[in-house]
């Protein structure tokens, strides 16, 4: 079993910055893919970004390439997602997610054991 819980979400002004924690515990951490998805009102959960047990290969949905940085500190068991130049397009719920059974999953039903999501508001 995995627990994750997400912070650092909140209300930003377009443009700036947030950066998002997963905290995980239970199942060793470091030896599973981890990604963050985000669900906005009225709409399908979605990719974000995703990266491998060792932090050595990550992914971005092209809507985020550029600004958004996922990572993991192992020791730390802890995953992040650094948030730049946000965008009122981006206000949605952020859930970080683990897999068991795929190295470098982009899809939902890839995805073990969810968070239970933290709010990113952006106004404009």
């Amino acid at each position: 079993q995995v627990q994750l819980v997400e912070s650092g979400g909140g209300l930003v002004q377009a443009g700036g910055s947030l950066r998002l924690s997963c905290a995980a515990s239970g199942r060793t951490f470091g030896r599973y893919a981890m990604g963050w998805f985000r669900q906005a009102p009225g709409k399908e959960r979605e990719f974000v970004a995703r990266i491998s047990w060792s932090g050595g290969s990550t992914n971005y949905a092209d809507s985020v390439k550029g600004r958004f940085t996922i990572s993991r500190d192992n020791a730390q068991n802890t995953m992040y997602l650094q948030m730049n130049s946000l965008k009122p397009e981006v206000t949605a719920v952020y859930y970080c997610a683990t897999s068991i059974r795929s190295p470098a999953p982009e899809m939902r039903y890839e995805y073990d054991y969810w968070g239970q999501g933290t709010q990113v508001t952006v106004s404009s």
